[in-house]
């Protein structure tokens, strides 16, 4: 274990699959979060000692410097959906991942992982899009030779995404959706830390890899197959975009009088920006196929940590073979 890598945000959805997999190829990994008693988990994908999580501020130089001392390797995966407090989509995505690659060649650090998201414009309207487009450019200007990784929606048994909406369907008939006829191409997360994996251990050309699964689909359409899963009806409703702007109005408005004691979780209005624009993988960008992946499907995953959202759980499967049985 003489390699050292350091995951900034290495605790949260993707960055806890790298860290596990780069534990796994032997290497010792420093999970750079802001809360390492939360992270305590990480411990356990490595022997004694192997997996540490420590106390990082992405805001500030000298603590990003101290979590990057000695590393052979840096990702920098830091990254939020919803500001809240000082830590803004400016501060974390554009300023943050700028200064993670700053002090990694300041360091000396030979490789360095930057994972952004499909859709990354320094003129997007979205503050989102716009400042991990910033973020890439920042960390390009630092460190020429990054692989900088965008994957479309992630999915995995953390996810963010089937979770909530199946969450939802145990509320009532209807599952109202922004965006229904906007294209994602969902991507299995430990795919994404497998390409990470591939670049940190070398043989990966610096560039910009745009990472979908196999499936592209329409939001209504992945809330269709959501539903497939969890073994539920429910009417999908798309909400027309002013009714969509009116509510992330009131929600983020919400979170400003109340300084800052409700987080908008449910749904921004610079979220609605970005639900008018498709998230799949462009014609021409590189992706799984020059890194020598093939990506695993939505089929193959989803009933693996979506059956709590069945009506019976984990007996829905016996229940419905004892109904065919009496039928028969």
């Amino acid at each position: 274990m003489s390699k050292l890598v350091t995951i900034y945000g290495g605790s949260g959805f993707v960055g806890r699959y790298i860290a596990r997999r780069m534990a796994k190829a032997g290497w010792r990994v420093r999970v750079a979060v802001r809360r390492p008693n939360e992270a305590l988990f990480v411990r356990t994908y490595g022997v004694v000692g192997q997996v540490e999580p420590i106390l990082c501020n992405i805001r500030d130089d000298n603590s990003v410097r101290a979590a990057l001392r000695g590393a052979d390797a840096v990702v920098s995966c830091v990254g939020v959906l919803v500001e809240s407090g000082k830590n803004g989509f400016d501060a974390v995505q554009s300023e943050g991942a700028e200064r993670v690659a700053r002090l990694a060649a300041e360091e000396g650090v030979a490789r360095m992982v930057q994972v952004s998201a499909i859709g990354a414009d320094m003129n997007a309207d979205s503050d989102y899009a716009r400042t991990k487009g910033e973020g890439e450019a920042g960390v390009q200007k630092h460190m020429p030779g990054v692989v900088i990784l965008r994957p479309s929606i992630m999915f995995g048994p953390e996810d963010s995404f089937f979770n909530r909406f199946a969450g939802m369907t145990r509320m009532g008939p209807i599952l109202p959706v922004a965006g229904a006829n906007t294209r994602f191409q969902p991507v299995y997360v430990d795919d994404v830390a497998k390409a990470a994996e591939k670049a940190l251990i070398g043989g990966v050309a610096p560039g910009v890899y745009e990472l979908g699964g196999p499936d592209v689909d329409t939001f209504r359409g992945l809330m269709q197959r959501m539903l497939q899963v969890v073994h539920r009806r429910r009417l999908v409703l798309n909400m027309p975009w002013i009714v969509a702007k009116v509510m992330a109005f009131g929600f983020d408005l919400l979170q400003t009088v109340s300084m800052g004691l409700f987080t908008n979780t449910m749904l921004t209005r610079d979220q609605v920006k970005n639900l008018r624009n498709d998230n799949v993988v462009g014609a021409d960008a590189k992706g799984f196929a020059e890194l020598g992946i093939t990506p695993v499907s939505m089929e193959s995953v989803l009933p693996d940590y979506l059956w709590r959202f069945r009506p019976s759980g984990q007996y829905d499967a016996i229940k419905a073979s004892a109904r065919n049985l009496r039928q028969g």
